[in-house]
């Protein structure tokens, strides 16, 4: 029990110390904590989430939106497979299934307008970008879908709302209107729900972009006093 609280209180004064959305850790054999900004390896997990420590400039301006309603049993079918996929690209699976939810109500048979196919919608030109057609198969479009998405948080220094602008919009019209959310009122609405799905997912809000600290490690004495 000494030693969990002293975990927690490294955690809690790391976070003071830094602005990051996720803090991830394990305590080793020798009593020697080790933190990270993101999962190193299988040894990290998961302390915290935080999007409280500042939420995205580029999220401001949004409209209200109501939570889309999707079938959870429809959802729940395709849970595995979208576990796997986010641990495969180091992404959050609530992530992954908000993006779902608002491009296609969890149905791999979705084809929109603009010819976007499958579970995360994507366009034929992506997936060959990405390496991956065939796209009507739900476990290759959620690769082609999640590769996109993981090329946008590098492209927009993880800055959520700019990344779900350019995955509904094309990177191209994000970087036209100057790295900001462009003025499409389907884009809005679209980046709206999906933070608003996400954050119901996860309880997290976007986090402002920051640097990566690496990672931190400090020992803890067994017998040292609290």
């Amino acid at each position: 029990m000494r030693l969990l609280l002293a975990t927690l209180f490294t955690v809690l004064a790391l976070l003071s110390a830094v602005v990051h959305a996720e803090v991830w850790g394990f305590v080793d054999e020798h009593g020697e904590v080790h933190l990270a900004d993101r999962q190193l390896d299988k040894h990290y997990q998961l302390f915290t989430r935080s999007g409280a420590l500042g939420t995205a400039p580029s999220a401001k301006g949004l409209p209200q939106v109501a939570t889309p309603a999707v079938s959870a049993a429809r959802a729940a079918q395709y849970h595995h497979l979208i576990e796997q996929t986010a641990r495969e690209y180091s992404l959050d699976p609530a992530l992954l299934h908000a993006i779902i939810t608002v491009e296609s109500g969890y149905s791999p048979n979705a084809v929109s307008p603009k010819g976007a196919v499958g579970l995360m919608q994507v366009l034929p030109a992506t997936g060959e970008r990405f390496g991956i057609t065939a796209l009507d198969n739900p476990k290759a479009n959620l690769r082609a879908g999640s590769r996109y998405l993981k090329f946008l948080l590098t492209q927009f220094n993880q800055d959520l709302p700019l990344v779900l602008a350019a995955y509904n919009a094309g990177e191209g019209a994000v970087q036209q209107y100057r790295n900001s959310i462009p003025p499409f009122p389907e884009t809005r609405d679209y980046v709206a729900k999906v933070l608003a799905v996400y954050q119901q997912r996860s309880g997290t809000l976007p986090a402002a972009p920051s640097r990566r600290g690496g990672r931190v490690s400090a020992t803890i004495a067994p017998d040292q006093p609290l």
